[in-house]
């Protein structure tokens, strides 16, 4: 999701819920304790230099349990940030959430409600650091007919 996909679906919204991968929501009371611009620069495994840059969100749950963060407060948090995220609003977004240890997250939105997604780690330079391309076996397709007793 974009900063921009985000503006859009916020005046749609009656209430801002976030859902984890799991589809567990997260608490009602939480808040938006920082947006900000990241920009990462790096060097992967096979020595090709790369760069990344997100808005990055960071959600917090306190003790203030009659806290509800409005999709109006939002939206205002958003447009507060456009001096640091800059004009760019096809920024993709990074969420960070507290659990055991800082989560990172990507973000979708499902029509209703902001859903956390898996981020994965990957080797960027497989061909170059020797890591063989993984097939997966084929399986055969099994047809079920109405009766036949394999459905």
């Amino acid at each position: 999701m974009t900063i921009a996909e985000l503006k859009t679906a916020l005046p749609t919204l009656d209430a801002v819920n976030f859902r984890l991968p799991d589809g567990t929501y997260l608490p009602a009371h939480f808040h938006v304790t920082e947006v900000g611009l990241v920009n990462k620069h790096f060097i992967d495994c096979g020595g090709t230099e790369r760069r990344e840059t997100a808005a990055n969100f960071q959600l917090w749950e306190a003790g203030d349990y009659d806290h509800r963060l409005a999709p109006q407060k939002f939206l205002h948090i958003l447009r507060l940030s456009e001096k640091i995220l800059g004009p760019d609003e096809s920024l993709p977004i990074e969420v960070e959430y507290q659990q055991a240890t800082i989560g990172k997250f990507g973000l979708d939105f499902d029509g209703r409600d902001f859903v956390l997604t898996l981020k994965q780690t990957a080797c960027l330079a497989s061909d170059a650091c020797g890591i063989p391309a993984v097939a997966l076996p084929q399986l055969p397709v099994l047809a079920c007919a109405p009766g036949g007793g394999c459905c």
